[in-house]
């Protein structure tokens, strides 16, 4: 089997340089050249929570040549159409892609590269990009060997091919098959929606989220919209950690101090987090605003569900991206003061 990581960055690495220990024939395929060409020279260093070396084979996207068999696309959901595009060439009738991407983006993945080609993954491990052919863990090695992916077909189904990638992938981390992947995918995209959106909009890290009363109220609002346009579009939400998280459905007012409660208790592991996005925006470059929180009114069209929170989420994101700034909390969480009233 011919295996790619389309898009190398923290994750990707981590993936390629176990992926190519276990003895695989992979390509890890990432636009930046410098760290195209430290990989070639020096192999996958991987930091953090292990110490890990691998020899490895990089190239940029336009080196790619002859079909794979696996595709794992890690790259920013902002490049979809050029980067599927570019990949169609390299795939015959039983290549697989799989989406390891933020968001839901299987029904945008298979709309370019098919719908039988596709199967839906999360990754359960967190990384950082440190220099060229250098990636850090930042999940604890014993939870990264037992709980790195997540897969399934989008139909649920278990199948023979979702069997063999679990054994590929088994060579990272732990990989575990889920027969309502799309529902994983949403219950991530909520939490996501509610922080990662909210700590790029203010400026702040998960516990400033958390910590203050307008903003975790607008936390709540948020993880609300997301579950119910999900609903609205057939979505059933899968457990995280054993919580079901439709649970924060509000359907009363009265309701929301126990949701605020119960979203303190569930996120004080992650309040030293920092969105990506946030870190996008300092480094001055585009989000994925569109494919996080901007999901949620999307698909909010037709089915009358008002979505105020995550609209302003992405309209607060976006002035950042024009101006080219980074959000202010004392001046932003003033908008969502107004939403509040």
């Amino acid at each position: 089997m011919r295996i790619a990581v389309l898009g190398a960055g923290s994750l990707g690495t981590i993936a390629g340089a176990y992926i190519a220990a276990g003895g695989k024939d992979v390509e890890l395929i990432d636009v930046y050249q410098a760290h195209v060409d430290v990989l070639n020279q020096e192999g996958a260093r991987i930091i953090g929570t292990t110490d890990f070396q691998s020899k490895v084979k990089a190239i940029t996207p336009d080196n790619m040549s002859g079909t794979y068999d696996l595709v794992l696309l890690l790259t920013k959901q902002l490049y979809n159409d050029s980067v599927l595009q570019n990949l169609l060439p390299f795939l015959t009738d039983q290549s697989v892609v799989l989406s390891l991407q933020n968001g839901i983006p299987e029904e945008k993945v298979a709309s370019i590269v098919g719908r039988e080609r596709v199967i839906a993954g999360s990754v359960e491990f967190g990384a950082t990009f440190i220099e060229p052919g250098v990636s850090k863990l930042t999940t604890t090695y014993d939870h990264f060997k037992k709980y790195a992916f997540q897969i399934g077909e989008l139909n649920g189904e278990i199948t023979e091919r979702i069997q063999q990638i679990k054994s590929i992938l088994d060579l990272v981390g732990g990989t575990h098959i889920s027969d309502n992947l799309v529902g994983t995918k949403w219950s991530k995209l909520l939490i996501n929606n509610a922080f990662s959106g909210l700590s790029a909009a203010l400026n702040t890290e998960f516990g400033g989220v958390l910590d203050h009363e307008v903003s975790v109220i607008s936390a709540a609002h948020i993880a609300d919209e997301t579950i119910k346009v999900g609903h609205a579009n057939g979505v059933t939400f899968a457990k995280m950690n054993s919580f079901d998280i439709s649970s924060l459905e509000i359907k009363n007012e009265n309701e929301i101090p126990l949701r605020i409660q119960t979203l303190r208790k569930f996120m004080e592991s992650s309040r030293l987090l920092k969105a990506s996005m946030l870190q996008d925006l300092e480094k001055k470059r585009k989000t994925e605003i569109d494919y996080i929180n901007g999901v949620v009114p999307q698909l909010a069209k037709g089915k009358g569900i008002p979505t105020p929170y995550n609209d302003m989420v992405v309209k607060l994101v976006k002035q950042a991206e024009e101006t080219q700034s980074i959000p202010n909390f004392a001046t932003n969480i003033k908008c969502f003061e107004e939403l509040n009233k």
